[in-house]
């Protein structure tokens, strides 16, 4: 019983977190397509809405869950030996850290700085400065693949290394396609934002 309880926690922790991934990336994308002040506010307070309502209760849902499955149910650190298992906690833990570190924080200077130039009436040059910073886009390019990766392991349960490496690498490889895409199809400078 306390298995299948976990395991729904889990699952509801992951569609949590998948759901506000999704949503703060079409925000995102959404944001990058405007040029009026008024409209771009709004598309950088739903990043935080989605983010802060969605991915942040769905991560200690599958931090907790996962966890206790783990010492639970799959021997503790025996859970190395098993690489679509080491994968996902390797996954997560990865995206954890760089979800709190680095995206996030951009996503709170955005923000702010979107904040800042609303008090002035128009885009500011720290603004178009923050907005365009490259490694903010790529580690949040990555979020969607990163978590696709992680529900496939968990799905297809590999018994080799082969998927993650695989999976990891394509992973980088839309992330850096979007990082160079995006920006081309939706500039973002000075002369584009008013």
């Amino acid at each position: 019983m306390i298995y299948n309880l976990l395991k729904f926690i889990h699952i509801l922790g992951a569609i949590l977190m998948a759901a506000g991934l999704v949503a703060v990336w079409m925000a995102d994308l959404r944001s990058r397509q405007l040029r009026e002040l008024l409209p771009f506010a709004e598309a950088v307070r739903n990043i935080a809405v989605c983010y802060d309502s969605l991915v942040v209760p769905g991560a200690p849902l599958l931090l907790a869950s996962g966890a206790w499955m783990i010492t639970e149910f799959y021997g503790g650190w025996a859970f190395l030996d098993m690489p679509w298992l080491a994968g996902m906690v390797f996954l997560f833990l990865a995206e954890f850290i760089e979800g709190n570190t680095i995206t996030r924080l951009y996503f709170l200077r955005l923000r702010h700085m979107t904040q800042l130039a609303l008090a002035e009436g128009r885009f500011t040059r720290e603004l178009e400065h923050e907005r365009g910073k490259l490694i903010p886009s790529f580690t949040h390019f990555l979020d969607l693949p990163a978590l696709t990766l992680i529900i496939a392991l968990g799905a297809l349960k590999p018994d080799s290394w082969t998927l993650f490496i695989t999976g990891s690498l394509l992973a980088v490889v839309i992330a850096s396609t979007l990082t160079v895409l995006i920006p081309r199809l939706y500039p973002w400078s000075a002369s584009g934002a008013r």
